[in-house]
């Protein structure tokens, strides 16, 4: 990191009115001595973005949602606030100088441009949004190097990965253990799973997400687009990856070296705890967050993740190993899927099938450019949209 201990370090949050967004403003509030906001951006929640920009007094605003310019400004022209809307400044704001330190927690395929703008501007990246790895993981990871760009992880799984490597980069990694909670529907069969409501599928166990992750997580989408973002994150093989349900979700991942050594990551499901380890490394800064206490847990379990069931997980795998503009694919179809459950106009089957069908007929690349991966969105969104009328 660009920073010494003890000097603040000035945060842009792309997406800072949704959950991790939030969540990570609480960090920084709880810690005023090592981090400044100097950018916050919203999609549509003007609302919340004014209160946050009030409190924290960024530099700068974004509202992507054009139509909501002028509330933002209004609001804000007592202070020493800039106001900016429309995609194309989410951006060209990451790119301001005195950004030490970009969080990616916009959803979905939105974060790739930000995200590869920043890491262009040389700015370090914190990533929550996985589908930016997903979609573009060869390119994204290639430019972090040419750049000298250091690329921490939010995501609870991939940072407890990320931690338990901490003074183990020497070592070759023989496997890592992603961790899934199984979700809401955990033992259901796909009879069961036909007749699922909107309303079930956003009631997870253990996390409190937004509803396109949650939804995600209930199909097991979410695993596989980390798995796919772990391949990127950690320099790792298919075969190398592994996904084991743990209902408890008290350990995050695990990683298994060529010893035979395996080291876990725990605690209570909290995000702020990855999310802050994200924006202080290499320091730990204290918090007053619950502690985990063995004895509230006498039984931590496992069990195999049952990918026939939950087909999206094996497509994840498959998109993968296939590479190219495969995880693109999958992503952008995925998209489209989820929304449309949302909107009740699908079943929760219906997810995977519509992934499944968008990746079997969308144009294969197997060496796609950016520009590439921009058509292979579009022409999948269309696709998708295509089989659910």
């Amino acid at each position: 990191m660009p920073k010494e201990e003890g000097e603040k370090r000035h945060i842009a949050i792309l997406g800072s009115t949704g959950s991790i967004g939030t969540q990570a403003l609480e960090v920084i509030d709880a810690n005023p001595d090592n981090f400044v906001v100097e950018v916050l951006t919203a999609h549509r929640n003007a609302k919340l973005l004014i209160e946050q920009s009030i409190k924290f007094q960024p530099n700068a605003v974004v509202i992507v949602d054009d139509t909501l310019y002028a509330e933002v400004r209004d609001a804000l022209e007592a202070y020493p606030i800039k106001v900016y809307a429309g995609a194309k400044s989410l951006a060209l704001v990451v790119e301001m100088e005195d950004i030490d330190l970009v969080l990616t927690a916009t959803v979905g395929y939105a974060g790739l441009l930000p995200t590869i703008k920043a890491i262009e501007a040389g700015k370090h990246i914190a990533l929550a949004n996985k589908e930016t790895l997903v979609v573009a993981g060869e390119l994204i990871t290639q430019l972090a190097a040419q750049k000298g760009i250091n690329i921490y992880p939010v995501d609870s799984e991939h940072s407890a990965i990320f931690q338990c490597l901490v003074g183990e980069f020497h070592n070759p990694i023989e496997k890592i253990i992603l961790t899934a909670s199984g979700g809401p529907f955990r033992g259901k069969d796909k009879n069961y799973l036909k007749t699922v409501t909107k309303k079930q599928a956003l009631k997870h166990p253990n996390w409190d997400m937004g509803a396109k992750v949650t939804i995600d997580s209930a199909s097991l989408m979410n695993k596989g687009l980390e798995v796919i973002e772990a391949k990127w994150l950690f320099g790792l093989k298919p075969e190398q990856i592994e996904v084991v349900v743990h209902p408890q979700s008290i350990v995050h991942s695990l990683v298994q070296f060529q010893d035979s050594s395996i080291k876990a990551q725990l605690g209570l499901p909290d995000m702020r705890v990855p999310i802050q380890f994200a924006l202080s490394f290499p320091h730990r800064l204290f918090a007053d967050f619950p502690r985990f206490n063995f004895l509230d847990y006498p039984e931590l379990t496992f069990e195999q993740a049952d990918t026939d069931t939950f087909q999206n997980l094996a497509l994840a795998f498959e998109a993968m190993s296939k590479k190219g503009n495969m995880p693109c694919i999958l992503n952008a179809a995925n998209e489209i899927a989820v929304a449309e459950f949302l909107k009740d106009n699908i079943g929760f089957l219906d997810m995977s099938d519509i992934v499944a069908t968008c990746m079997a007929q969308v144009p294969y690349i197997a060496q796609p450019s950016y520009e590439d991966y921009v058509e292979t969105d579009t022409i999948t969104r269309i696709k998708a949209q295509e089989l659910i009328k």
